[in-house]
């Protein structure tokens, strides 16, 4: 009997490998533990000095912004400060000069004022809102009776982004605009909406009369970062809804808030035809009184093409009822066509307000068809209403 089974009591030599064999695999288990616990201390080393990183960045002194103004030939930069004097300060070794440019915002460290880091452009936050990110779920198929109006701004908007390749090789520079003109609710906001849909590009919507601040300067600042937001994000289109609330005759006599409505629509004037190219923005206007517009917005250069988006003839008023009953439960005694006869006179958004009138006739009934009896109420309701409207108007004025 040897001194290692007199020690451990083992006599038998299957018993001593066993023995082995389960101490071997004591070993491998302790060993992953090992690996495991070194895997663990790592991370939480790791979080250790990404929490005293963090501790520094929160306990250092505040950095100050600054405005670059000028570039010197030996390195250093002039820079206009936020607290107010302008200086001349050296940029630090992590900042790469060549990213430096004037106009740059740039953050100053409070000791020696060294430009430590670039800062992004700011974007109001007003204007950022005005940028649709989901794109309307309306096509053209959804128009009714404009198709040469939907012809003509396919030409004018998608046709330069998508191909515009085809303008250099012909040697023609493509259109900058387009203004939409026509009675309310025929279709002009949502030609804009089907192009938004139908392209790629970045849509920017806004309405005239956000332009209109109390302010002086506020109108033609927003302006500017309207269209300094739209040439980052290009390709992309500005629709400027309401223009005539910006877009007036300017005239002789002008009250103080008149004269800084006619400064916005300078600056407007200066950003669609002035010295900084648009590159990829194209811009799409929509007015219903062109009659009152400033001639220098109508100019070749500004809105190369006005496009009449009139009220629908009587095959363009079938088309529209077709468009938004396709979807209504209706019995077979609707006819499309009489329907289109006895609403002359009346607008796309007229038509709609009509096919959601005659819905509800039937649910009051609690009936789940639409029969020709709640379209007639409906029309007789819906255009009889307008021509009120019409006339009180008429009469205020």
């Amino acid at each position: 009997m040897t001194e290692y089974e007199q020690r451990f009591g083992i006599e038998d030599k299957e018993a001593l490998r066993e023995q082995l064999r389960r101490l071997e695999h004591r070993v491998v288990v302790l060993e992953e533990a090992r690996r495991l616990w070194e895997a663990e201390r790592e991370s939480l080393l790791e979080e250790i000095r990404r929490l005293r990183r963090e501790l520094d960045s929160l306990s250092a002194p505040p950095l100050v912004e600054a405005c670059v103004t000028d570039l010197l030939p030996d390195g250093r930069v002039v820079v206009k400060s936020s607290t107010g004097p302008s200086l001349v300060v050296p940029v630090a070794p992590t900042v790469p000069a060549e990213k430096l440019s004037v106009g740059a915002r740039v953050a100053l460290s409070q000791k020696g004022f060294a430009v430590v880091e670039i800062l992004p452009d700011t974007v109001d936050l007003y204007v950022k809102a005005m940028e649709v990110t989901e794109a309307p779920e309306v096509a053209y198929s959804d128009i009714g009776g404009l198709e040469p109006q939907i012809q003509e701004i396919r030409e004018l908007v998608e046709l330069p982004l998508k191909e515009s390749k085809l303008f250099e090789k012909v040697g023609i520079d493509p259109p900058k605009g387009v203004l939409l003109y026509g009675p309310p609710g025929c279709g002009k906001t949502l030609l804009a909406k089907a192009v938004a849909h139908e392209t790629k590009a970045t849509f920017i919507r806004v309405v005239g009369s956000e332009l209109v601040q109390k302010f002086i300067g506020e109108g033609a600042r927003l302006v500017r970062e309207i269209f300094a937001l739209a040439r980052r994000k290009a390709p992309s289109i500005v629709f400027i809804d309401e223009l005539d609330a910006i877009g007036g005759r300017r005239l002789d006599v002008a009250t103080s808030g008149e004269r800084e409505v006619h400064r916005t629509l300078m600056q407007l004037l200066s950003e669609m035809d002035g010295f900084n190219p648009r590159g990829d923005v194209k811009i799409i206007g929509a007015t219903n009184r062109i009659d009152i517009l400033d001639p220098a917005l109508l100019r070749p250069g500004r809105f190369d093409r006005v496009i009449e988006v009139p009220l629908p003839d009587e095959t363009g008023r079938k088309e529209i009822f077709k468009i938004h009953t396709r979807r209504m439960s209706f019995s077979e005694e609707v006819d499309i066509s009489l329907l289109a006869k006895l609403t002359e006179g009346a607008s796309g958004a007229d038509i709609k307000a009509i096919c959601t009138e005659a819905g509800m006739c039937a649910i009051r009934e609690r009936r789940e068809h639409v029969e020709m009896r709640d379209f007639l109420k409906a029309i007789d309701k819906v255009l009889s209403k307008r021509s009120k409207t019409t006339e009180k108007t008429s009469t205020y004025i």
